[in-house]
């Protein structure tokens, strides 16, 4: 699949004067990223929902990757307020944003809204990562080559877009609308790859793994206890961020935008997620919910 040689290189690549900004870099996957491109000399921009736990999540880091180029802003993807002002101190405040990595994320959550009425997954893990991409594609392509990395999940071969019921109003599943963000993250990657094309900007989805995170709390006992079961086959969050550092760093990766990877390296997506039409109206559907303009 891969080239070998960039397989390897990729483990020593380095990032000194390049920034990144990295969501919900306060715990799991997304602790572990910042961890590893800290190691590689990154400017990094933690965006935490909450600032306590991203403050201590970067004061343990900076103590072991001794890169004290690290700071954590207030960022709530269920509040598009709150994202409009992340947005706006990055464009002020930065002169470059080299990779973005939309990689928080809410699971199989109870039935809840975000603060604009949108059905909490679907609302945190598509819709914010999609208005926030929005709000820094110009600083990114000022940036370029610059990447952008959605944080996607196998589970994506479960769903499904339900454009008559987006919001998951008439009916509620879990698992479902789960499925149906992670499916969005996918479909969002390769319609803004092509929107892309002649930009040197790229974009990647990805499936990290099954990982043991704290994603996991809003789970029934039954799962849970099924998830203990599979915990030899889980992986840490350590090898969960893996393929995330992959993409954000392998050199020659840039003629690959738009696709799908697991365990670093190219990987197949389901059928719904290669459906070029659904992407397209996805998107627009999407700026009409967000109400903004994205040619």
């Amino acid at each position: 699949m891969g080239d070998n040689r960039a397989h390897e290189e990729w483990k020593t690549a380095r990032l000194d004067g390049k920034t990144v900004i990295i969501t919900g870099a306060n715990a799991g996957i997304g602790k572990e990223t910042t961890k590893d491109l800290a190691k590689r000399g990154a400017h990094i921009i933690m965006a935490c929902r909450d600032t306590e736990k991203g403050d201590a999540a970067a004061k343990e880091i900076i103590e072991e990757t001794g890169n004290s180029n690290i700071v954590v802003k207030k960022l709530n993807l269920a509040d598009t307020k709150s994202i409009r002002e992340f947005a706006e101190q990055i464009n002020n405040e930065q002169q470059q944003v080299n990779i973005l990595i939309n990689n928080a994320g809410v699971m199989m959550c109870p039935y809840l809204k975000t603060e604009d009425g949108f059905e909490l997954q679907f609302g945190v893990n598509h819709l914010g990562h999609f208005l926030l991409t929005y709000l820094l594609i110009d600083l990114l392509k000022r940036s370029s080559p610059a990447r952008i990395i959605n944080v996607s999940s196998m589970v994506h071969k479960m769903g499904t877009i339900q454009f008559d019921d987006l919001n998951s109003e008439k009916s509620y599943s879990s698992m479902k609308a789960y499925g149906q963000s992670k499916l969005a993250n996918i479909l969002f990657t390769r319609e803004l790859a092509r929107k892309l094309e002649g930009t040197s900007v790229s974009v990647f989805a990805l499936h990290p793994g099954m990982v043991r995170t704290e994603l996991a709390r809003h789970l029934n006992p039954v799962i849970r206890f099924g998830l203990v079961l599979l915990r030899p086959f889980t992986k840490s969050p350590e090898n969960g961020a893996q393929t995330t550092n992959y993409c954000a760093v392998a050199p020659g990766l840039e003629k690959e935008t738009g696709q799908y990877f697991s365990d670093c390296d190219r990987a197949t997506c389901s059928a719904a997620a290669c459906n070029d039409e659904t992407a397209k109206k996805l998107w627009e559907v999407s700026c009409q919910m967000l109400e903004i303009d994205w040619q």
